[in-house]
């Protein structure tokens, strides 16, 4: 299986970190990160402060492009007509970002990027980062600047951040309920056209693993691919020849009897599609009985319709990795605000 780690719309973002302000330390926060989440799991639900780091944060070249694609589709032809009608255009205005679920941060950088682009006057002043895991009340930023400036990049910022937020959430919450196992969470390919790299990330923020970013990643023969190669000793046989020895492969089988011609092929990962659990069980037992005569490490990974109600119980019944789309195309937005202050 292959787990991957980790007005001024077109001014530069590199301008970007020299206007925002370095997070203070923030009293209801605590650190939820890929290294992390197991030990929060140990934790009581109440939410500490911590100093645990984030993951690494994604690059301005990645993110910059989307932001401002957002920011053009939102402003439109004419701009924001509603605020040049009602705010002077001198006016200057505070607002505070509030969380107002309890939930893992994410999407941080896309909105100061975001207020960045339109005015890169305006002061950002973040008091958390992504990987946070912040009660609900908690200010996550206040923003300062031209009012009408202010509300152009609203929505963008908040788009941002509670879909971001979200997926980072649920997938805090999923990895907390298998904090005792070594079973992982990771995403799919499952993702919004254009947001990949973001909800990825966010899945990481979250305590998740990744799966292939994309079909150039890793092998990963399906039952389609097994259909048209003819068989799965075929299909093995021909990604081997093709791979070299840094491309894994991984293959899809949906019964025992299609695992059996897997690992007799040479399959080292395996993908078990809609098992149920004493099938899942039985797969992997296959797996280790394999591996143990034949001296060769076999990785095991469940993927099909998982939502949150599954995880446990298909964890324990010894795979490796759980694969869930639902973290990237079901999960609910973060509930996050920002109201003018003064």
């Amino acid at each position: 299986m292959a787990i991957l780690p980790k007005s001024n719309i077109v001014k530069s973002a590199a301008k970007l970190r020299l206007f925002c302000k370095k997070p203070a330390q923030h009293q209801s926060v605590v650190a939820a990160s890929p290294a992390s989440s197991h030990a929060l799991a140990n934790q009581s639900d109440e939410v500490t402060t911590s100093s645990l780091y984030p993951p690494a944060a994604l690059d301005d070249v990645l993110i910059k492009p989307m932001v401002e694609a957002a920011l053009i589709e939102d402003l439109g032809r004419r701009g924001d007509i509603t605020s040049q009608a009602t705010i002077p255009a001198q006016q200057q205005a505070k607002l505070i970002l509030n969380v107002r679920q309890t939930g893992v941060v994410c999407g941080m950088d896309l909105a100061i990027l975001a207020f960045k682009l339109i005015n890169p006057d305006i002061v950002f002043s973040a008091q958390a980062h992504d990987g946070q895991l912040v009660q609900a009340g908690t200010t996550l930023a206040t923003i300062e600047g031209n009012a009408r400036d202010l509300l152009a990049a609203e929505r963008t910022a908040l788009n941002y951040l509670t879909h971001l937020s979200g997926i980072a959430t649920a997938t805090y919450e999923v990895t907390k309920q298998i904090h005792a196992l070594p079973t992982q969470i990771t995403c799919s390919r499952k993702t919004i056209p254009g947001l990949r790299i973001l909800q990825k990330y966010a899945v990481r923020c979250g305590g998740g693993t990744n799966h292939r970013m994309g079909l150039d990643d890793a092998i990963l023969i399906k039952d389609n691919h097994i259909a048209i190669a003819g068989n799965i000793s075929k299909a093995i046989s021909q990604a081997k020849a093709m791979a070299g020895h840094l491309i894994p492969i991984e293959i899809e089988v949906d019964t025992l009897t299609q695992l059996e011609e897997a690992l007799s092929a040479g399959a080292t990962f395996v993908l078990l599609d809609n098992m149920d659990n004493s099938t899942l069980t039985k797969a992997v037992k296959m797996c280790q009985d394999y591996a143990d005569k034949h001296g060769v490490l076999i990785r095991t990974e469940a993927s099909g319709g998982v939502t949150p109600e599954k995880v446990t119980d298909i964890a324990n019944t010894g795979v490796d990795f759980i694969a869930m789309g639902y973290l990237t195309h079901s999960t609910a937005a973060l509930d996050i605000g920002m109201d003018f202050v003064a």
